[in-house]
């Protein structure tokens, strides 16, 4: 097991994680005895670029107060549109929207917003009763599994086998009992055509879609979202100046499984220490520490399926990656190394792909098109004659589910605006020599001038281009 108490300590950390984990690899003791004996120390945490505008949250979480201004800027846009409600089905809506974290399964779990009203109506599952009712629960209807019969209540004592309910009705039921049939409603999505036919034989009229409301106001962070993802990135850039430091230490004698495992551990003990977690509902929600790194091979392609456990060496390009959020506020951070003895062409690839991050921020303002931040992006990536090396589009938009419109894509037309958020991904991969580069951080719109980092990690040779 490894000593949580001497992996913080700032003197030894890497040394004392390297002693612990010597039973996955026995080298990682001699190291760590040899790193001890030499008080070799090295700290990448002295080269992060310092703070700008934007001060963490000192939350753990969003407050209720905070979805509850969501939920009445939702009914202000539905009233505008004039709907008297929405079904909201989607997980990540039912979160941003009423704060209740869950999580998603084949059970149908929905909350209704009226446009007049102060509370949500819950349908759910008995799995998530204590869940809902300890939240912000005024009304709400439950069943007891899917598949569900009538009546059946097993907790109650009444176990019924008969004919499978049918959920969907059921919830609609619910709603016509509250006095919205014949009322203009709107679903969180398109409905199918059967959906859409129980709706307008149980309420008397179709359900429109709201859906674009929705997303219109996740994609664009207020103050209190990006204060909290800059807490959760805080933590995010000490995970990587101990990575980094790591790799200085120990680099040959690890593998990249070594390193994500014991940066996962080094990340999820230094954000627990100051969170809340009680186990009780409601508290530590949304955590995310997901840290990953692949060595060699592996690198040459984006999404590569193998289970990554490659021994690190000199010569290879390195990633560290992953996703930190704290009440579902985050992202991603990643950063590709190259190891000495570099050659050009690793060099290459990883300084056009830096460049591109840079053109992303300075390209990234309010009012442009997202197709016109992608199309100068890849436009420079084939004036540079690395176009065999490109697979995708510079980035995703980012949010609590992770990837989220709107996209920097050449197809995609959305206006940037205020708040929006974006990976920096312009990566180039090359699986012929085993060398990938692909950065990724978070970029912030702002309202006027190019977009924030969110990361203080740097973008430069001295962080990247390693000797191990």
């Amino acid at each position: 097991m490894l000593n949580r108490r001497a992996l913080l300590s700032n003197a030894g950390a890497a040394g004392a994680l390297l002693a612990g984990a010597s039973v996955l690899n026995p080298a990682l003791a001699r190291a760590a005895a040899d790193a001890a004996a030499s008080g070799a120390k090295p700290d990448s945490a002295g080269l992060l670029l310092p703070h700008d505008r934007l001060t963490a949250s000192t939350l753990d979480r969003l407050p209720l107060s905070w979805h509850k201004e969501r939920f009445r800027t939702l009914q202000g846009r539905l009233a505008a549109a004039g709907y008297d409600g929405i079904m909201l089905t989607g997980q990540w809506n039912i979160i941003y929207f009423t704060g209740l974290f869950h999580t998603n399964t084949e059970r149908m779990f929905h909350a209704f917003i009226p446009t007049v009203g102060d509370h949500p109506v819950w349908f759910y599952p008995a799995l998530d009763r204590d869940l809902v009712r300890s939240w912000w629960y005024e009304d709400g209807e439950m069943y007891f599994d899917w598949l569900n019969v009538e009546g059946a209540a097993p907790q109650e004592g009444k176990v019924v086998k008969g004919p499978t309910q049918d959920q969907w009705r059921w919830a609609l039921e619910g709603l016509k009992r509250r006095g919205f049939a014949g009322k203009k409603l709107a679903c969180d999505r398109e409905l199918v055509p059967s959906a859409q036919q129980s709706v307008v034989l149980v309420l008397g009229q179709p359900m429109g879609s709201a859906a674009d409301d929705c997303l219109y106001l996740r994609e664009r962070k207020t103050p209190e979202e990006l204060a909290l993802t800059r807490r959760a990135y805080d933590y995010f850039d000490k995970i990587h100046a101990f990575a980094r430091d790591l790799l200085l230490t120990h680099g040959t004698d690890l593998t990249d499984f070594d390193v994500a495992q014991a940066a996962t551990k080094f990340g999820t003990d230094l954000i627990l220490r100051e969170i809340k977690h009680d186990g009780r509902p409601h508290t530590a929600v949304g955590i995310t520490v997901e840290i990953e790194c692949r060595a060699g091979q592996a690198t040459g392609y984006p999404h590569p399926n193998q289970f990554l456990y490659n021994k690190i060496e000199r010569g290879m390009a390195l990633q560290i990656a992953g996703g930190v959020q704290i009440g579902g506020c985050g992202g991603e951070l990643y950063r590709p190394y190259m190891i000495a003895p570099r050659t050009p062409h690793m060099e290459k690839l990883w300084t056009v792909t830096r460049d591109c991050c840079l053109m992303q921020k300075d390209l990234s303002r309010r009012g442009t098109e997202c197709a016109d931040v992608a199309f100068p992006i890849h436009n420079y990536q084939v004036k540079q004659g690395v176009q065999k090396y490109i697979y995708h589009r510079p980035a995703h938009g980012e949010g609590m589910e992770g990837h989220q419109p709107p996209y920097l894509a050449l197809g995609d037309h959305t206006v940037l605006d205020t708040g929006m958020c974006f990976s920096v991904e312009p990566g180039l991969f090359d699986p012929e020599t085993g060398t990938g580069s692909n950065f990724s951080d978070m970029f912030v719109v702002e309202p006027e001038g190019p977009s924030l980092q969110m990361s203080r990690l740097p973008w430069s040779e001295e962080w990247a281009w390693i000797r191990i």
